[in-house]
């Protein structure tokens, strides 16, 4: 006679290690198109309001748009001393912020020990990037202007924004720092560097990337900042643009455009906003093009670097 194969039967506990599995897959497919569909809603958002700006501000985006000072007239008015500005205060941001915040994140992983006194630096740290941007414009207001005596200047601009974004400089660089396996560190031991030398030829290199991806968002976030900035005395109409960093001739590096008065684009947009011509609403949407724009470009260029870097190495 022909012996019947019975099915085998499944134990309790392999029937619900398959249950729990294909529970975990479906909720791991509801998370990842809620998060699908959290990301298109607002990358369209993002691109409705570009749109929108852009259809209002077509217009008047041209060249003598970008080469006119403000002026009265709608027609003829340009952002020229706004966009320098903008150049101006980002530029001293980036020298005040870039140096300290990196080699703050270098002592606090590297260099510091971990006691009570490092954790109470870390809160802080942490908690400072969560301050409000006007907490910023008060400070400088009552250190760079008035102690200090910087006046309303590029300079107190310029350092004002790097207070702002150093918490996220220092937090990044961090990130980037503790991300490079650790057995780069005992390698670079091993063959009798000092600490410093791994740092510099072995832990910089390697977390170049999420570095620089760091200090252009920080950047990104302080070329939109409006309120420390009018905290600090920017004016809202200027005519004029600040002297020339490079000069012609001996000693062709000149410093006077460090105190020198300023505008950036948020107050020049902020300007012409608040006044109740259709024609001036139309330049502060063009403006708004240019900085959105900006700020996407920023953006673009930290990812594109970050591939680039990450790209290079060979763990």
């Amino acid at each position: 006679m022909t012996a019947v194969m019975q099915p085998a039967v499944e134990r309790p506990d392999v029937q619900e290690m398959r249950r729990l599995v294909a529970a975990g897959k479906r909720n791991q497919l509801i998370f990842a198109m809620t998060g699908l569909a959290c990301t298109i809603f607002a990358v369209l958002v993002l691109l409705a309001a570009f749109l929108d700006l852009l259809f209002d501000g077509l217009p008047r985006l041209s060249w003598e748009f970008m080469t006119n000072f403000p002026s009265r007239r709608a027609t003829e008015a340009g952002i020229l001393s706004a966009w320098v500005g903008s150049a101006m205060v980002m530029l001293v941001t980036m020298l005040a912020a870039v140096p300290i915040g990196v080699g703050a994140a270098v002592y606090l992983e590297e260099y510091a020990k971990k006691n009570w006194v490092t954790d109470l630096i870390e809160i802080n740290v942490t908690n400072l990037a969560g301050v409000p941007s006007i907490v910023y414009g008060l400070l400088a207001l009552g250190l760079f202007v008035y102690q200090f005596g910087f006046g309303e200047s590029v300079l107190t601009a310029g350092l004002t924004l790097a207070l702002l974004i150093l918490p996220i400089v220092i937090v990044s660089s961090r990130e980037a720092l503790r991300a490079v396996p650790g057995h780069i560190r005992e390698a670079a031991y091993a063959m009798g560097a000092t600490r410093w030398q791994m740092i510099s030829d072995h832990l910089l290199p390697y977390s170049r990337g999420g570095i620089l991806t760091g200090i252009i968002l920080g950047m990104a976030e302080a070329i939109g900042q409006t309120a420390p900035i009018i905290t600090i005395g920017a004016l809202t109409f200027i005519a004029f643009l600040p002297p020339a960093p490079i000069m012609g001739e001996a000693p062709f590096v000149n410093f006077a455009w460090l105190w020198s008065e300023f505008t950036v684009l948020p107050i020049q947009m902020y300007n012409w906003v608040s006044r109740p011509d259709k024609a001036f609403q139309l330049n502060a949407a063009a403006a708004g093009v240019i900085l959105l724009a900006m700020t996407l470009v920023m953006n673009g260029l930290a990812i594109y670097l970050r591939y680039q870097v990450r790209k290079k190495i060979k763990w």
